[in-house]
């Protein structure tokens, strides 16, 4: 059976002239859009594209099913349009992708505003770091992200970004009112390798690099770490808002990062994806 994707990565292939312009229409990596024509031309037997120079030209082959790709996904896309227009919100899928503090605070009230007013409408959650969410939201794994960045920069990434809140971050240690450099001798507990880029940044900033004792991205485990007197970490407010451990004192510090909701295309979204931004902007406004 040949895949939806695929089809669609043939036709952008055929529409634009290239690989890397296929894969700049489609928000996918080069090599993402090699793949797909590789296990498209597997699962057809056929030669789709034959390399000319340093491009490439669809065969015979590859011309027929290019044309018939457009008129299938055209007729899809359609349908799904007239479908969406017909039901509405009587049923429906949103995917959302979102770390996990949104998730445990954010997400909950907003699903349970979501079942109150559109009942239909199923809601798929999946925990996962920004940047991959990011990845799946270009792949179509998901339909909605919550993603942070530490920065006001609008990434050039073909996603469109909502700021939804600002979360600040605060300093965990056994007594308030301390500094980072306070604890530029301290042992600190961070996150892994990608989780702990900010901390480093922001240290350095502050004239020091934090001896990293402990690596946990737990929150939990963290903060008991802290309680027991053997180092300090760094944790977002919205973390704190759903586990702060006996013994362990938090001061805010003058960073944030900023909490966004990306969607991928133009607007409108979807039906379902519009009716949990609403409910998840409600809530989060409460």
């Amino acid at each position: 059976m040949l895949d939806l994707v695929r089809l669609r990565v043939l036709a952008a292939v055929a529409a634009h002239g290239s690989v890397t312009a296929a894969a700049e229409a489609l928000h996918y990596t080069q090599p993402t859009v090699s793949h797909h024509l590789a296990r498209l031309e597997a699962a057809t037997g056929a030669k789709l594209l034959q390399k000319v120079g340093r491009g490439i030209r669809l065969t015979p082959e590859g011309e027929v099913l290019a044309r018939r790709a457009a008129e299938i996904i055209g007729r899809v896309d359609a349908a799904d349009a007239e479908l969406a227009a017909l039901v509405g919100l009587r049923s429906g899928r949103v995917r959302v992708g979102a770390f996990s503090s949104a998730l445990s605070v954010l997400v909950p009230p907003a699903a349970a505003e979501l079942r109150r007013a559109h009942p239909g409408i199923e809601l798929e959650l999946t925990d996962v770091h920004p940047r991959v969410a990011a990845q799946q939201l270009r792949g179509g794994e998901i339909d909605l992200a919550i993603v942070f960045r530490y920065d006001d920069e609008q990434p050039d990434d073909g996603l469109r970004y909502s700021h939804l809140r600002d979360d600040p971050i605060h300093l965990l240690s056994r007594r308030t009112g301390e500094t980072l450099t306070d604890h530029q001798d301290s042992a600190w507990i961070a996150g892994c390798v990608n989780c702990r880029r900010e901390l480093l940044q922001h240290c350095a900033d502050a004239g020091f690099t934090p001896r990293i004792a402990y690596t946990s991205d737990d929150i939990i485990v963290k903060q008991a770490f802290v309680a027991a007197g053997l180092g300090v970490t760094t944790t977002p407010g919205l973390a704190l808002r759903s586990h702060l451990a006996d013994g362990v004192r938090t001061t805010e510090l003058p960073i944030v990062r900023r909490i966004h909701l990306a969607c991928y295309g133009e607007p409108p979204d979807p039906p379902a994806t519009t009716a949990f931004i609403t409910a998840l902007k409600r809530v989060t406004l409460q």
